[in-house]
């Protein structure tokens, strides 16, 4: 119903056609058809988007798990030290080196290459196994760096890519090598007992302090984080020429350590593939050198009996004895 002027002046009422209503009623309710699949559509898109946004973070939770799983198992191929440094950030995956004041260990089992022809595969892997296990869980314990395995060899180093200075780099390198010992004489026994051995595994020590070059060796498929050098040379050789059961240590190293050891006389070596005479020392354990100790075990014995106290004659008869049982 609409308003109108008549010529007099007049308002009147102008009525609304049932057809004209019916018209609006129609637009009306087009309209509100029109807003509710506007809402629905809108609904659908966004149920459709946090669909979209939930499989893409379930889909980046998988990878990342996935991702963890692998530099889980691939941080076993590296020394820790080098994987958080590559992992972090703080180290370039790169062909790169440079020179650095290092202390090198190098350390094998004494006569490895005789026992090993004594055992099967299976049970030298397992031997050889738990020897590294016992070597690598001290040496991490110490903050060294472990380059590489090499057979029965171990070969650590100091001050990289962590360093605390050279002589406490040079402090932790010594200690870590009398604990090893330590513990290699606390395993007396074991290696009869499990592996079948006649005799306990014993190990040499070769230490030396010294400036080499350390960084990414190899081809761009394939890196080794190394070190290499004359003073590497040097604590290989000195580990040669070591005792059983000892801890031959360079002069350098010497000056770095000497407060904190007490060693032997120092002795002068003309060592294979080094042009000088070098002048070592052997480190004395707990004040005393580590008592050598031979073990013999059998089904229903288990003999202990310290080197130390008899010559090598009674060793001899001892052991034709011990054959006989």
């Amino acid at each position: 119903m609409g308003l109108n002027k008549k010529d007099g002046g007049q308002t009147t009422m102008n009525e609304t056609t049932p057809e004209e209503e019916l018209q609006g009623l129609k637009k009306e309710v087009s309209r509100l058809r029109l807003e509710a699949n506007l809402r629905k559509s809108l609904a659908t898109q966004l149920e459709k988007q946090k669909k979209v946004a939930e499989d893409a973070k379930a889909e980046a939770l998988t990878k990342s798990q996935q991702l963890e799983a692998v530099s889980g198992q691939l941080a076993k191929y590296l020394s820790p030290q080098i994987y958080e440094s590559i992992f972090s950030g703080k180290q370039n995956v790169e062909i790169k080196s440079y020179r650095k004041k290092l202390t090198v260990f190098f350390s094998d089992i004494v006569n490895f290459t005789n026992i090993s022809e004594t055992l099967e595969s299976e049970e030298l892997t397992a031997l050889l196994n738990f020897y590294l296990n016992e070597m690598s869980q001290i040496a991490l314990s110490f903050g060294g760096t472990i380059d590489k395995y090499i057979g029965d060899a171990v070969m650590i180093f100091f001050g990289d890519p962590e360093t605390l200075g050279i002589e406490e780099d040079a402090h932790r390198c010594v200690s870590m090598a009398v604990a090893m010992q330590k513990r290699m004489t606390k395993l007396h026994g074991y290696w009869g007992k499990q592996f079948g051995l006649k005799e306990d595994l014993e190990i040499r020590i070769g230490i030396n302090t010294g400036y080499c070059t350390v960084g990414n060796f190899g081809s761009e498929d394939r890196l080794d984080y190394t070190v290499v050098g004359g003073a590497v040379n040097l604590a290989s050789r000195l580990e040669g020429a070591a005792p059983s059961c000892s801890i031959l240590i360079s002069e350098e190293t010497y000056l770095q350590v000497s407060d904190h050891f007490d060693f032997k006389e120092a002795r002068e070596l003309d060592l294979k593939g080094v042009g000088r005479s070098v002048k070592s020392y052997e480190v004395l354990i707990d004040d005393y050198e580590i008592r050598k100790i031979l073990n013999f075990s059998g089904d229903s014995y288990d003999l202990t009996v310290r080197k130390d106290q008899l010559d090598e004659k009674d060793i001899e008869a001892l052991k034709k004895i011990i054959a006989e049982l």
